[in-house]
């Protein structure tokens, strides 16, 4: 076997998996990162918005404890507030979950009674904890996550005693809660997740907290730390050559496995390739991405797993309708029912699927900002919408839920002329005016996760027909005869490699380290001290 220091490592993709590959194998061997973007980080997207920062891709360190190594990094490079420090905090079991609304808000223009909103939230998170325990069960009395729990519901309500109005209330509510679980998952809809698998997903300790100098904070100081020239950006791979015998020229004594072929013509030759690129860009370029394809069973893993979109939608006010407590506003949409099925009609309804508007905080460094999250098929219908259109559509909802409400803060000026004009013309179908007193939003600013060419979404999931073990094979290295006289051509990494930890950032960091501890042990290194 050849020293580590003879041979070259190719990863694609510089998220947190390829930074984290090349953190992991520096001094190992030689290394580049071909990233297609014209930066690092991949689905963590920080940008400039109103006075302060937007995250366009990950929002949150999910479990913030000493066991999420993203939480250790940020913390060794002091990226993190004091809050994310304090111990209690770390030690909250938030089961990646926000907490509950400040204030709810009904779609007849009013503020929802927060007991009966506590009480639907406390029925979900049962139901939902109960979906986690049908790990290796032979048998489950549904396939989806979706199914159960509607099933679930329809007897709990039913079986709740309480009248009508009550009744159609808390299945209102329960709407709303199933439509925050699609964020979380990232899915379209909860029938679409496998119900057997849903408990292997582990959720680690801690408040959930951000960074506030931008989660980009924690690629930019990884990427500081490589050498000059390991990462080329704007480095777009069209087409991945392996169980080649492919030479430099001039160099006919030299015979590599792999060439990399990039869409502006370049071209890298390779001992071994760590792929990061997200499961969407997979499941749509895979067939053509590798020469040869893939082998059956790793396509079929990429077609099985789910890759779904969870976006976000920053509206910039220039005073808040909320009150300063206020860090959750939830919306409702009080004629929906869980046990019915949703508008298909996108162009009218899309903007039911938000699940609400989280307040950026402190005000003081990002103005007055909400972020809304909408996910699925509505949310890739957003992306279509013109800048325009989603601002006037926003508004308008958010005149609807304040329709009957009370705040002095209400009462302002007239937004400026022309944020007037640019929402001008756009009324979404069937929605009542509502309060008109409140100002548009003075800016939009959104994510367009599903559009983005080399991302084609945001996060996995596990789906109905694929489990935990097309996990492991979508992570198994290329080629599969451990005798092979030249392993490892193809590793692969990212979020959707991580059986318990998919859809996490923690997942993708981890990944990262996985594949190049591989290649640690086939060079005979010994791994580098952790880069904590």
């Amino acid at each position: 076997m050849e020293g580590g220091s003879r041979r070259r490592v190719v990863a694609v993709g510089a998220g947190l998996a390829g930074l984290g590959a090349a953190q992991w194998l520096r001094g190992h061997g030689s290394l580049r990162l071909l990233e297609a973007e014209g930066r690092a980080g991949g689905r963590v997207c920080t940008r400039p918005f109103a006075s302060g920062l937007a995250e366009i891709g990950a929002h949150w360190i999910h479990g913030p404890s000493p066991g999420n190594p993203v939480f250790r990094l940020a913390t060794r490079y002091g990226l993190l507030g004091p809050e994310a420090a304090r111990e209690e905090n770390q030690r909250v079991e938030a089961g990646g979950h926000p907490p509950l609304p400040s204030v709810t808000y009904g779609s007849s223009g009013r503020v929802l009674s927060p007991q009966a909103v506590s009480e639907a939230h406390d029925l979900f998170d049962t139901l939902l904890a109960s979906a986690r325990t049908f790990q290796g069960a032979e048998e489950s009395l549904a396939h989806s996550v979706g199914q159960y729990l509607r099933a679930e519901i329809a007897q709990r309500v039913s079986a709740s005693g309480a009248d009508e109005d009550a009744q159609r209330l808390q299945l209102a509510i329960l709407a709303a809660c199933l439509k925050l679980e699609c964020c979380i998952s990232g899915t379209h809809s909860m029938d679409l997740v496998a119900l057997e698998p849903f408990g292997e997903y582990v959720s680690l300790p801690g408040l959930d907290c951000t960074f506030p100098g931008g989660y980009s904070s924690l690629p930019d100081h990884m990427l500081s730390a490589l050498p000059d020239g390991t990462v080329l950006l704007n480095k777009a791979v069209r087409t991945i050559r392996w169980r080649g015998s492919f030479h430099e020229e001039g160099d006919e004594a030299r015979d590599f496995p792999v060439r990399v072929e990039c869409e502006d013509g370049d071209a890298f030759l390779a001992d071994h390739i760590i792929v990061t690129v997200p499961l969407g860009f997979l499941k749509e370029r895979h067939q053509d991405f590798f020469q040869p394809p893939l082998p059956e069973r790793k396509a079929e893993a990429i077609r099985r797993l789910g890759f779904g979109t969870n976006n976000k939608i920053f509206l910039e006010f220039e005073r808040p309708f909320w009150e300063p407590q206020q860090q959750l506003l939830e919306v409702v949409w009080e004629d929906e029912s869980p046990l019915e099925e949703p508008s298909a009609d996108l162009e009218a309804n899309w903007f039911k699927k938000l699940i609400g508007f989280v307040v950026l905080q402190p005000p003081e460094q990002h103005g007055h900002v909400l972020c809304g999250f909408i996910a699925g098929k509505e949310s890739e219908y957003m992306e279509t919408l013109s800048d325009a259109e989603v601002l006037g559509t926003m508004t308008h909802v958010l005149r609807m839920l304040t329709g009957t409400a009370t705040f002095s803060t209400l009462v302002t000026p007239t937004p400026p002329r022309e944020t007037c004009t640019q929402i001008s013309g756009y009324h979404p179908k069937s929605m009542p005016a509502g309060n008109q007193r409140l100002p548009a939003p003075r800016s939009v600013l959104r994510s367009r996760w599903h559009s983005a060419p080399y991302t084609r979404g945001s996060y996995s999931y596990v789906a109905i027909g694929s489990s935990g073990d097309d996990i492991d094979v979508l992570a198994q290295p290329l080629p599969e005869d451990p005798e092979d006289p030249r392993p490892l051509q193809l590793l692969f990494a990212g979020e959707a490699t991580h059986r318990t930890f998919y859809s996490t950032t923690h997942g993708a960091l981890l990944s990262g380290w996985r594949e190049a501890e591989r290649l640690n042990q086939l060079f005979e290194a010994p791994s580098p001290a952790p880069p904590l």
